[in-house]
């Protein structure tokens, strides 16, 4: 391994270059997996940074749940009827029953995707 470095000051520093420079999309769960592993798994952090693999973890646990969101609130949503003619019936209980909907499906993602090893 050739490593070169740069004089700055009276210290040489190494020039690190990342070999993976590609774009992901991290979002809310992403972001929130990020900050679970940099509190609890410290080590885990640490090791997903230096190979080059948070990024793509990040994205990937991201894109996953959001798949996973779009299969349960459908879902969610026959089993308890709650259906078109209740939105136009009573608004704010279809509101509330949505609401409760995507809490307990979030909760459960959280669960199984973010706060897990």
């Amino acid at each position: 391994m050739d490593i070169t470095y740069t004089k700055s000051g009276d210290y040489y520093l190494p020039n690190i270059v990342l070999s993976n420079t590609t774009h992901y999309h991290i979002g809310k769960y992403g972001r929130m997996r990020r900050d679970f592993l940099k509190e609890h798994r410290p080590i885990q952090y640490s090791d997903l940074i230096l190979t080059e693999k948070l990024f793509p973890h990040l994205a990937e646990i991201d894109d996953a749940c959001h798949q996973r969101l779009a299969v349960m609130i459908p879902a969610m949503v026959e089993r308890e009827g709650v259906a078109a003619a209740l939105k136009k019936a009573d608004q704010i209980e279809w509101v509330r029953r949505m609401n409760s909907i995507k809490a307990r499906a979030e909760e459960v993602i959280l669960a199984e995707l973010i706060y897990t090893d």
